[in-house]
């Protein structure tokens, strides 16, 4: 089901309409829908605009972090989001021949008092949109309007719709929110040229499959260089999951990453080869991916982190800020943090716009930046590498091979870099209501 908001679509002169808001937010993708809901909560009035004519359910599966759950259940989303995903247990590490390296709990049985959410990117973004609707209304949401220029003193962004109207927004403060190929971000570093490939293709898609082990384990199997990653998404009424796979090898093959697109759709002649002959006692690797109906091909790509997100009354978000490698969960669950950060800074400071984008810049510029720099260091996988390089062709003890101690090193300093060590949440206080103390409104 198409998700709509308004597009002023049947407007059909040209001449410049003029709207005042307080903060304009640039993108209706899951840090754009965040943001809206947070700074509603906050008191701030807000719109929200979106270049695609319809916001449609699109993507595959994401998952979400105990500590951007635990954001998402401030805004009285959890009880939905249960209901249409997955809370994984566990997350378990293989070898490329199907032998368990480690395993360890996740969410709610590693101790956290929020779990980990595997969801359908669309089905998040749909809750998302729907809260949305809900509390601000569907006028709080334009569909159809690309973002042509920006003035940061001011704010005043332009737009044009699809039956060619300019618009012109002004407000306090404008949050792109408009993913890696920002159009707000390119404006303000027009040389930054393309993201950075790291000569990995990533395969993405859903299948329909009896349950992988428990049903409720998060597997990852093989190396950097080639990996299979596979997780449920949503129970079927059949006793079958809805699983979501990433398959995954580096190559030179530069034509199939000349842009990064999650709906670009794959080829499985492209992939599947590779993986003929994992064929484990838990998975048969080729048969899953063979029975998927579609696929959709993603270079593995990040930028650069910036020494500033904020020109003016200007400021990014998400994707347009800190692109980063998809290893660890942590885009989504990023972006989300970004949000909730950004509404308790502007409810902390009132009127000074400029104090608050100072704050925010502060608390999640150098968080972020250090996760893009671990994920290009490999992250939680490292440890994934190690035992490729000194064990190839298999092992028989794993101990042999790479110590338990190496492995929490390497998994738990990315949790803390990450920010969702189990002891960094026993507060149980919001991104949000951190900055400020307690929930309070912005006096108009």
């Amino acid at each position: 089901m198409a998700i709509r908001g308004r597009s002023d679509r049947d407007h059909t002169h040209r001449d410049t309409q003029v709207s005042q808001t307080q903060v304009i937010v640039v993108g209706g993708g899951i840090g754009g829908l965040v943001t809206a809901l947070s700074l509603h909560q906050c008191g701030i009035a807000v719109q929200v605009f979106e270049a695609v004519p319809e916001i449609k359910p699109l993507g595959v599966g994401i998952n979400l972090l105990p500590h951007a759950v635990r954001e998402l259940d401030a805004l009285g989303l959890l009880p939905q989001l249960v209901e249409i995903a997955v809370t994984p247990q566990r997350l378990s590490y293989f070898s490329k021949h199907g032998k368990e390296i480690w395993s360890e709990p996740r969410g709610r049985a590693a101790g956290y008092d929020w779990p980990q959410i595997s969801i359908h990117r669309g089905h998040l973004q749909r809750v998302l949109l729907e809260a949305l609707v809900e509390r601000l209304g569907a006028s709080s949401i334009h569909v159809g309007h690309k973002l042509t220029g920006v003035d940061s003193t001011g704010v005043t962004a332009r737009f044009q719709t699809l039956a060619g109207a300019h618009v012109e927004v002004r407000g306090d403060l404008l949050v792109a929110a408009d993913g890696i190929h920002s159009t707000v971000r390119a404006l303000a570093h027009p040389y930054e040229g393309m993201p950075i490939w790291n000569g990995a293709l990533l395969w993405r898609g859903t299948v329909d499959h009896v349950p992988l082990l428990d049903g409720r384990t998060m597997v990852w199997a093989g190396h950097p260089d080639q990996k299979f990653v596979a997780y449920p998404i949503l129970d079927l009424p059949d006793g079958r999951q809805r699983i979501n796979f990433i398959a995954e090898y580096r190559t030179e093959d530069r034509v199939l990453a000349e842009r990064e697109d999650w709906n670009r759709p794959g080829k499985r002649a492209d992939f599947v080869p590779r993986f003929a002959d994992w064929v484990f006692d838990w998975c048969d690797v080729p048969a899953l991916l063979n029975s998927a109906p579609e696929t959709y091909v993603f270079p593995m790509v990040d930028r650069d982190p910036l020494d500033s997100w904020t020109f003016g009354r200007v400021t990014l978000l998400g994707d347009a800020a800190h692109p980063m490698y998809p290893i660890g969960s942590n885009g989504a669950s990023q972006a989300i943090l970004d949000a909730r950060t950004l509404a308790g800074c502007l409810r902390a400071h009132g009127r000074d716009v400029d104090a608050a984008l100072g704050q925010y810049q502060e608390l999640r510029l150098p968080a972020t930046a250090a996760i893009v720099r671990a994920n290009r260091s490999l992250g939680p996988e490292l440890p994934m590498k190690l035992v490729e390089e000194r064990a190839p062709h298999g092992f028989a003890d794993i101990d042999e091979v790479i110590t338990k101690a190496e492995i929490e090193q390497a998994t738990e300093q990315y949790r803390r870099t990450a920010g969702f060590a189990v002891a960094s949440l026993a507060s149980g206080v919001s991104a949000m209501d951190a900055v400020t103390g307690s929930i309070a409104t912005v006096e108009p």
